[in-house]
């Protein structure tokens, strides 16, 4: 649980006074807590009580109405490591099962990249209704966990299912959920080895792109380019084996996850590249954009497949949001950016115009015209140029030792 971040969304039921303890142990067992709670839940419990245990403040609403700030339900979908609404009442659970999008709490649930985990709680035919076990069922079909209600003694007096699971069993899944991803990634790589991990690097903050981006056309075709993903895969792992925090950004690719402790959040777009970059960013301590995003993407996507009609065919681009020129234009003094570009001509002149016009401190540069390197090999070739103009040039290697060097360069610079 240490170093997780979890969303705890808390819905109106009477169990709502659990969610004290369930904060509370969580913040024990190392997580970082943010709550969520709709306003029924507030008839039952305080937000400045689980403000106090989580040590942030308990949101209800898109605006608060004091600072007139947003409280954006993607950057809170995009940040957690794990979504928890518990007690969830069947009445969140409905909605939930439907989409239905009418507070904040639903929009995170919508908007969240990361395992969700449903704690009904409720009275015991309430529970055993039909339309309640369908709603579980719709959820659970859709990848999301269900932590069961218990047997017991419940608000009305009755004795049956319904009540919250305890915040000690709730605790325990997530740990035992954690427990079984690694143990699953160690039993895929049972011939690797991580490292103790130790170093300037140990509990950094790492973001990392990678892969492709995918702009649709209509909902069968789409606009991407040839990168797979490896060489961002590679300095992901890399990385997570010094004991820095890696969230791995990644467009689709077909690689599993590269590190047990890797977050990793999946998109497709640049659009949602970009989004969900600019979430992380703010907590980032070194940022490794190593993706292949598209430049351009159709002003106009179809809602049906295109057909085929004409002999020619023209499709209107417009540009997509430069993620590195951003980023390196929010960077502060303490946050380390490092670009790549992959050239085919005056490669170098190329390398260091993107290096300077998107305020990088590195741009680690290949060219196609090296045998070996680029998109789909399992080899590499770079020249990696800082922000002084200093030049690292470095032999054909695996993606795997290349990512060492970069992930040597950037400790060095982080020890000075």
């Amino acid at each position: 649980m240490n170093g997780k971040r979890i969303l705890l969304g808390v819905t109106g039921s009477i169990s709502a006074y659990k969610s004290a303890l369930l904060v509370r142990l969580l913040v024990k067992a190392g997580a970082d807590v943010q709550v969520v709670m709709t306003q029924s839940a507030h008839e039952f419990i305080t937000p400045l009580t689980l403000a106090t245990l989580s040590k942030r403040p308990a949101l209800s609403a898109f605006v608060n109405d004091a600072s007139g700030s947003w409280n954006n339900h993607v950057e809170l979908g995009l940040w957690a490591d794990a979504l928890v609404i518990a007690p969830a009442s069947a009445h969140t659970l409905a909605r939930c099962a439907h989409g239905f999008c009418d507070d904040l709490l639903s929009a995170v649930y919508l908007s969240a990249k990361c395992p969700v985990f449903f704690a009904p709680a409720m009275d015991l035919d309430m529970y055993r209704h039909a339309t309640t076990v369908e709603n579980l069922q719709r959820l659970e079909s859709y990848g999301n966990h269900i932590i069961r209600a218990e047997h017991g003694e419940l608000a009305s007096g009755l004795v049956g299912e319904g009540r919250l699971a305890e915040p000690e069993t709730i605790v325990q899944r997530l740990e035992s959920f954690w427990k079984q991803e690694a143990q699953q990634f160690n039993s895929d790589h049972s011939n690797s080895s991580f490292p103790i991990a130790s170093g300037p690097l140990l509990n950094k903050h790492v973001l990392i792109t990678a892969g492709p981006t995918q702009e649709a056309i209509d909902p069968v075709r789409y606009i991407s380019n040839h990168s797979t993903g490896k060489m961002g895969y590679a300095i992901a792992r890399a990385f997570a084996q010094t004991g820095a925090q890696v969230t791995l950004v990644s467009g689709p690719t077909a690689l599993p996850l590269p590190h047990p402790s890797v977050r990793r959040i999946d998109v497709r777009s640049a659009k949602e590249m970009f989004e969900a970059s600019q979430a992380v960013f703010p907590v980032s301590d070194v940022v490794v954009l190593s993706a292949a995003v598209a430049d351009y993407t159709p002003v106009y996507v179809a809602e049906q497949k295109i057909k085929k009609k004409e002999n020619q065919f023209s499709l209107e681009l417009t540009k997509t949001t430069d993620i590195a020129a951003t980023l390196g234009s929010q960077k502060r003094s303490d946050q380390f950016l490092m670009g790549f570009a992959l050239e085919t001509n005056d490669e170098r002149e190329n390398a260091l115009k993107k290096l300077k016009s998107k305020h990088l401190d590195w741009i680690v540069l290949n060219s196609l015209r090296d045998q070996g390197a680029g998109f789909g090999h399992d080899t590499n070739k770079i020249t990696v140029i800082d922000k002084d103009e200093q030049t690292h040039e470095f032999a054909l290697k695996t993606k795997d030792e290349v990512a060492q060097d970069l992930v040597n360069l950037v400790a060095k610079k982080l020890s000075v």
